[in-house]
């Protein structure tokens, strides 16, 4: 008698190197809080993904990571359930494959094959049957037509309307909305320059390189406003020749601008060359201040709690007058009496967005009022080790309100500090706000939204 044969299994097909990056990077973002930006590059390398393959890892990876929201409500209506209630691993799957095919060119068979034969190989036919039908189902219609039906009415919520269609948590949406103030309808633009891919920027260090030199070794454009900036398009830069000999550094625009404005400020007095920079990791802005106090002989105290931050700021501020140290800002001990002191402070970053392409979805408003306590006390610090007659410049990567003029605001109550219109400081740029304080917009300046205030002791 003749057995009956066993049906097999149909064999799957794995994802394609480009889209298995993506995926892994996913998965690592959503287990492990990964920060995309750090994590995508190191795969790329490791596996050997390099050309069209890398740059279609890199579309989907940012892109699925900044589309979040949108992608989930459209997924959550599709599925009939909400995330929540879908495995973590299915729900990264379809997320990838729902960015594919609302937002790019990708074949909606091939969106739907790829992601769907990967669930098999992760689960078994049931859930993959399962991706099938989701997929299918959001295929059926194009992002417009989803974003018409799900979005907030643009007349009942302009601004939920606006933070779904560009895919933002609304809270951080009003946040934006609240910092432009009388410039609002602004928000549509602010909300989609977090989106595209910013250039690298670089800056010359002074008396090593000028920006018109380091533009001519690297094929760059010299920068619109600060004299050390050099916009790249392109490429790797950790293997330019600059970068490695240390005349020159990857830095945001806005933040060589935030850095040179307090070596700009007036000062009652004689400088004496005591400048301290109290949140000083990752070593960028304190980098440039030693540079430019160089040629004045400025000696720069880097203060920063973090081991592995401090280690950074050792590294990128190696051959300059700095002298770094492990210990709190608030409680650091050092003797009061600096000329000049930047307190770059911890923020919710969210003037960074387009940087940090999960960075939307990970801040919670839950965390500006810790942040902001914060803020406070490091700045309170600031001014008391600041001498009479000296400035402190103050600085957040976030236009939240709260973490701004709040915190000026809070300063200048309690302790005896004078605001200083730093506007001119920030000269060739413009719209800048009323004063007396700036803020930076990616797209109006193409830089970090940066908000600085200069604040004068005694």
């Amino acid at each position: 008698m003749t057995k009956p044969t066993r049906k097999r299994a149909p064999r799957r097909k794995p994802l394609d190197p480009a889209r298995q990056a993506a995926f892994d990077v996913l998965r690592a973002v959503s287990e492990r809080d990964a920060y995309a930006n750090l994590a995508l590059p190191a795969m790329l390398r490791e596996r050997g993904i390099e050309g069209r393959d890398a740059a279609f890892a890199t579309e989907l990876t940012y892109g699925t990571c900044r589309s979040r929201g949108l992608l989930d409500a459209v997924i959550a209506h599709a599925a009939g359930r909400p995330p929540e209630r879908i495995d973590p691993v299915l729900l990264d799957l379809l997320r990838l494959g729902t960015y594919q095919l609302l937002r790019t060119r990708v074949e909606p068979h091939a969106a739907v094959s790829t992601t769907v034969e990967q669930a098999g190989i992760e689960f078994d036919t049931a859930r993959a049957g399962f991706v099938n039908g989701v997929l299918r189902t959001i295929s059926s219609r194009d992002e417009k037509s989803w974003t018409d039906e799900l979005a907030p009415s643009p007349d009942v919520d302009p601004v939920g309307h606006a933070a779904f269609v560009h895919a933002h948590p609304r809270w951080i949406a009003q946040a934006f909305t609240d910092a432009l103030g009388a410039e609002a309808g602004q928000l549509e633009a602010l909300l989609a320059s977090d989106d595209e891919r910013p250039a690298v920027h670089l800056a010359a260090r002074p008396s090593a390189l000028t920006a018109e030199q380091l533009a001519d070794q690297t094929g760059g454009t010299v920068g619109r406003y600060s004299p050390y900036a050099v916009y790249l398009q392109g490429g790797d830069p950790g293997q330019l020749q600059a970068l490695r000999d240390g005349s020159a550094q990857v830095q945001d625009e806005g933040s060589q601008l935030v850095a040179r404005a307090l070596t700009l400020a007036e000062l009652d007095g004689a400088d004496g060359g005591r400048w301290l920079d109290l949140c000083a990791g990752p070593g960028g802005k304190t980098a440039l201040l030693a540079a430019i106090g160089a040629a004045s002989g400025a000696r720069v105290t880097a203060v920063e709690p973090a081991e592995r931050r401090a280690q950074l700021v050792e590294e990128n501020t190696r051959g300059l007058n700095v002298e770094v140290h492990r210990f709190d800002g608030r409680e650091s001990g050092l003797e009061p009496g600096f000329d000049r002191v930047l307190v770059d402070a911890p923020c919710t970053g969210l003037g960074a967005l387009r940087r940090r392409p999960e960075a939307r979805w990970r801040r919670q408003p839950a965390d500006v009022p810790g942040l902001a306590k914060l803020q406070r006390e490091l700045l309170a610090a600031a001014i008391g080790l600041t001498r009479p007659g000296g400035v402190v410049l103050y600085a957040t990567c976030s236009p939240h309100l709260v973490e701004t003029v709040g915190v000026v605001a809070d300063a200048l109550r309690r302790h005896p500090v004078t605001a200083l219109d730093i506007r001119p400081w920030f000269a060739p740029t413009g719209g800048l706000g009323d004063g007396p304080y700036v803020q930076l917009w990616p797209h109006r300046h193409g830089t970090d939204a940066m908000f600085a205030a200069a604040l004068k002791v005694g």
